[in-house]
C-alpha cells in the first residue's frame, strides 16, 4: 500500500527515504485502524439501442468506455467499497493538527480503497473461474459519466449495506469510497482502458506533468 500510496503523492522509485518512511508508518497505522468493506452484485446486460442496460436495474451504460469494455460480455458486475466514516473523521483530524501528514493520510486512504476493490475482484473471479473479467471502470473514468453514481448505489443498496451515499454533487460520502463496474464474459478479455488516454484528469495530472505516470 505505501508504495501505491506515493505514487498517488506524485512521487515513486525517487521519493526521498524520509517521505518513504513517513509514508510507511501512515500506511500500517491505517491499514491497523480501518478496512475496507465492499458489496457486489451481478446482473445480466441486454444490448438496447447502442447501450448496455443491467437487467432489473433503471442502469444503463453508454458510451465508448461501456461499449468497449462490455462488448463481448453478458454479465456485468457492480461494486462498491468504501474506508468508511472511521476514514474521514481521522482525516479531519489529521488536517487539524498537520496538513502534511493529512495529505499523506489521504493518498494511504486513496490506496486502502483500491486494494479493497482488489479483493473484491479477486473474490469474483475464484467465484467464477470459468468466466473471465474485464478490467474494472467507474464513472468519471472515460466518457462514463458521474450521473450513474445514484443508481450504482440504489442497485448495490449502499446505503444500508455500508452507509454509503451519494451527494447532490454526485461525489460519494464517506470520501473514501469507489463504485465500479466489471464486465463478465465466456471469452479472454483483451481490451484494456487504463492509461493517460481514458482519464478524466489526464490535463490537470500532476504526474503527467512531471514525465510520469500513476502505472510507472
Amino acid at each position: 500500500m505505501a508504495e501505491e500510496a506515493l505514487r498517488y503523492l506524485g512521487a515513486g522509485e525517487g521519493a526521498p527515504d524520509s517521505l518513504r518512511e513517513q509514508v510507511s508508518e501512515a500506511a500500517k497505522a491505517l491499514a491497523a485502524a480501518v478496512r475496507p468493506r465492499y458489496t457486489y452484485k451481478i446482473f445480466d446486460l441486454d444490448c438496447e439501442e447502442g447501450a448496455f442496460r443491467l437487467r432489473n436495474t433503471a442502469l444503463s451504460l453508454s458510451g465508448e468506455t461501456a461499449a468497449r469494455m462490455l462488448a463481448q460480455c453478458d454479465q456485468a458486475v457492480l461494486l462498491a467499497c468504501t474506508l468508511g466514516t472511521n476514514f474521514d473523521l481521522r482525516l479531519l483530524a489529521a488536517q487539524a493538527r498537520d496538513m502534511a501528514r493529512a495529505v499523506i493520510l489521504d493518498a494511504c486512504g486513496s490506496a486502502l480503497v483500491e486494494s479493497g476493490c482488489d479483493a473484491a475482484e479477486a473474490e469474483i473471479a475464484a467465484r467464477f473461474p470459468e468466466r473471465y473479467l474485464t478490467d474494472r471502470f467507474s464513472p468519471g473514468y472515460g466518457d462514463l459519466p458521474l450521473s450513474l453514481q445514484p443508481g450504482i448505489c440504489a442497485a448495490l443498496d449502499t446505503g444500508r449495506r455500508l452507509g454509503l451515499h451519494t451527494t447532490e454533487s454526485l461525489l460519494l460520502n464517506p470520501v473514501k469510497s469507489v463504485t465500479a463496474v466489471i464486465g463478465l464474459s465466456d471469452r479472454p478479455q483483451m481490451a484494456r482502458i487504463r492509461g493517460c488516454d481514458f482519464c478524466t484528469l489526464r490535463e490537470n495530472c500532476a504526474l503527467r506533468r512531471g514525465g510520469k505516470r500513476c502505472a510507472d
